[in-house]
């Protein structure tokens, strides 16, 4: 097995800057998740970033996530053994050894924690994830995408509880899971969607390194808001302060709205972001500005550093920025996966970099 590069303590920041850049809202808070795969390197060492090539034919990938409501998941921690519960239960049910780990998705905390769960493991992990940004249901992924469904889904909460499902295809273990989480408190540790390297077209390739070179940017840069805009070939959307928040956990999801009132050259303007679990649609008035599957940012205006939905605050200073997708979900099935109609939005999905531009520099 090659190595593309080493993951060590020192990379933990930009990962995390980058993984929250990529959860556009959502995939929980990384500051939490840092801590604890900063504690697993030191503890376990250094984890190997492969990509999925270099791993063996027959390697068996573990894709990891938490599911569950992300405000949830920062107040209630985890015991630490969830994701070797998993691992054990997977090579029992496959009589396979477990080869590598993987990022379902790369947003937010659910970015980082897999450098974690690789040094607690022994396993190196892929230089790859299921969504190349972080989305809130479990069919919402590349694996969905490519007509991949998940055999088996495997998920463990905090106290031990372990359940394994066999579901007949993503939707129904979005429902599944989702219900089993809830009965859980909202928050647990999944493994679905099991991949070979010959499962290569089903997901996103680089997220990894491309989180690590966002959080590169805001962590180096003079002017970090403008040199992200410029890194991600963003637009920004709208800067100002947040002055109305409607959040609420709802069936394992954080649901709501954040408005934003525009400052300096965006005075006299209004931002709506809908919230589930990620920033959703961005509307001024009727006007869609940005929608799903294109990302969504709040990032704090003079640091650059994104904003988790569950730490949105009255009064904060903002920047709203929006970027394209990965090519994926603007096809027919991704738009149909995790596009507007999927969230129940009447309008059609029009990518970012094609709709009119505001005020906003």
């Amino acid at each position: 097995m090659r190595e593309q590069g080493v993951l060590t303590t020192a990379d933990l920041e930009d990962l995390a800057l980058g993984c929250a850049v990529y959860g556009t809202g959502g995939g929980g808070d990384v500051s939490g998740e840092s801590l604890a795969a900063f504690l697993a390197l030191k503890a376990h060492g250094d984890v190997s970033l492969v990509r999925m090539a270099d791993l063996p034919p027959d390697g068996l990938i573990l894709p990891l996530s938490m599911i569950g409501s992300p405000t949830v998941g920062q107040e209630m921690l985890g015991s630490g053994r969830e994701a070797a519960a998993v691992r054990e239960e997977v090579e029992r049910l496959t009589g396979r050894p477990v080869a590598a780990v993987m990022a379902m998705e790369i947003g937010g905390a659910n970015g980082v924690a897999p450098v974690g769960w690789a040094a607690q493991l022994g396993l190196p992990l892929v230089d790859a994830d299921g969504m190349g940004r972080a989305l809130p249901e479990l069919q919402m992924v590349s694996m969905h995408v490519a007509g991949l469904e998940p055999s088996v889904v495997v998920l463990v909460d905090a106290l031990g509880n372990l359940a394994t499902l066999r579901p007949v295809d993503a939707a129904w273990a979005e429902r599944w899971g989702r219900a089993l989480c809830v009965a859980s408190g909202s928050s647990a540790l999944l493994a679905d969607h099991l991949l070979t390297p010959a499962d290569h077209g089903a997901v996103v390739h680089g997220s990894v390194s491309r989180a690590l070179e966002a959080g590169r940017v805001i962590r180096t840069a003079e002017e970090p808001m403008d040199a992200l805009v410029t890194a991600l070939g963003a637009r920004r959307l709208l800067t100002g302060t947040i002055e109305d928040l409607d959040r609420d956990t709802d069936e394992g999801f954080v649901r709501g709205s954040v408005t934003v009132s525009g400052r300096g050259l965006d005075l006299g303007r209004e931002l709506r972001v809908d919230l589930q679990n990620e920033n959703l649609v961005a509307r001024e008035g009727e006007s869609v500005l940005a929608s799903v599957p294109d990302l969504i940012s709040i990032c704090d205006t003079r640091t650059g550093i994104p904003i988790a939905t569950e730490s949105l605050r009255f009064g904060q200073r903002v920047t709203v920025i929006a970027w394209p997708c990965d090519p994926l979900w603007r096809t027919a099935r991704g738009l149909e996966t995790a596009g507007p109609a999927a969230f129940g939005y009447p309008h059609p999905y029009v990518p970012v970099e094609t709709l009119p531009e505001r005020n906003s520099r």
